[in-house]
């Protein structure tokens, strides 16, 4: 990972991004225990979750303007919108303002689609192709490790101050990341103007992702997971209530996450570098499910927080995998498109999935609802693995030395206005196929 920080300009984008990360860190879990101590409601508390992923389903749209507009602007005025974007939280008193805390919510979501996409683009102008996994390891460790302190700081904030005060805390790290950004030195060429028709341009992402089988049947994996993994907003309030804990130990649970992201972030590079972004991705919902299962079955309290370590390994190494494969397979010029495109492809079993646990945790005890979420993620790494058996065949027997596979670069497909406008046989020509 040091090789990243030698490249000019990302050691500012890692200092910037770390501020609003920690900011996240502090806030996001407050949210819904905000929910939870007005209502005392878990299911209610689990649809903080589902009002962040609205935003997502109107996600092609923003990939267009993300297109359209420069990588590092976007990223500065993007942080400064969100910070604005939760100081409404100082006015929450009680029930009756629980509609401010579902508000915010939305704008973390709708941040949650620009930032990323945003940050994919900006990764492609400053990182050459070999670095991108370094990159993408340096920043999901740091803000898997956040778990460490993180939610404690913002459950510590939350009981001895109240929302207001990690509010306060949250928007101050958005503007500070802001400012940070903006001093980066890159040289951004202005995106090209499509005249494609507009349907052509707004789905240009989904059409590549299906174009492309190995993001279409890795994207389909983690879309089968994600369809359960929101079931735990809601469980683990249960879960706790089974173990006699106040809602506040949702923090230590998490914070157990935290010290297990350290070691998986850690490795994560050299392991994705090993075996393949593919492989990376079947190896860590593996990892994930067993530990789910595991929490079911638990019958003491430390064993919940000894597999949430173990969970909070397999996270970042999902997410760089993912994230790399993502960048690697996918032109410039339709990176904001494709990014959406994901979390279009993710926000409707994510929605479903918050809806449905929210229902789930009033006739289901959370052991049963474990035992789906563990058995769901297992049936997504099989099927990756049988759909894409070839690929990771082929990254296995890959020598490290070797780097990633190569992506073409060079094809007429890759002109923004010949791949908006192109059918989605065409746009397989941007990539190589194993």
């Amino acid at each position: 990972m040091k090789q990243a920080f030698r490249q000019p300009g990302f050691s500012r984008l890692y200092a910037g991004l770390t501020t609003s990360m920690f900011g996240d860190s502090v806030m996001l879990l407050v949210l819904s225990m905000w929910v939870k101590s007005v209502t005392g409601s878990n299911g209610m508390a689990g649809l903080t979750f589902f009002f962040m992923v609205i935003p997502a389903l109107f996600a092609p749209l923003l990939g267009i303007w993300i297109d359209r507009l420069k990588r590092r602007p976007l990223l500065v005025w993007g942080h400064v919108a969100s910070g604005v974007g939760v100081l409404p939280l100082v006015l929450v008193r009680g029930e009756g303002q629980v509609w401010i805390i579902w508000a915010v919510a939305m704008m973390y979501g709708a941040s949650f689609v620009i930032l990323p996409a945003a940050l994919n683009g900006l990764l492609k102008e400053l990182m050459p192709e070999d670095m991108l996994v370094d990159a993408n390891s340096s920043l999901q460790t740091t803000k898997e490790s956040f778990r460490l302190f993180g939610p404690l700081i913002g459950a510590l904030l939350f009981t001895w101050l109240g929302g207001w005060a990690v509010a306060v805390l949250d928007a101050a790290s958005f503007f500070l990341a802001a400012i940070v950004i903006a001093t980066i030195a890159v040289q951004e060429q202005a995106p090209e103007r499509e005249d494609s028709h507009f349907w052509q341009q707004m789905t240009a992402g989904l059409r590549h992702l299906a174009a492309d089988r190995v993001l279409e049947h890795t994207l389909v994996g983690f879309g089968i997971c994600i369809l359960v993994f929101g079931f735990a907003e809601s469980a683990v309030y249960a879960l706790l209530d089974g173990f006699d804990k106040p809602v506040t130990w949702v923090s230590a649970i998490v914070t157990a996450q935290g010290i297990g992201a350290i070691g998986g972030g850690l490795s994560s590079s050299a392991v994705v570098r090993r075996i393949g972004e593919v492989a990376g991705c079947v190896v860590g919902l593996f990892v994930a499910a067993v530990s789910i299962l595991a929490m079911a079955a638990a019958q003491q309290f430390w064993v919940v927080l000894a597999m949430a370590v173990v969970m909070g390994a397999a996270m970042p190494l999902m997410m760089v995998a993912f994230m790399t494969l993502i960048q690697r397979r996918t032109p410039q010029a339709i990176m904001g498109r494709v990014s959406a495109a994901v979390e279009v492809v993710m926000a409707a079993p994510q929605a479903i999935s918050l809806a449905v646990g929210s229902l789930l945790v009033v006739v289901l005890s959370y052991r049963t609802i474990f035992v789906i979420m563990g058995a769901v993620t297992l049936v997504a790494s099989a099927y990756i693995v049988t759909m894409l058996r070839d690929q990771i065949a082929d990254d296995v027997r890959r020598p490290v030395a070797d780097g990633p596979e190569p992506v073409v670069t060079g094809s007429p497909a890759m002109d923004p206005a010949v791949l908006a406008g192109a059918p989605a046989q065409a746009v397989e020509t941007t990539v190589t196929e194993s």
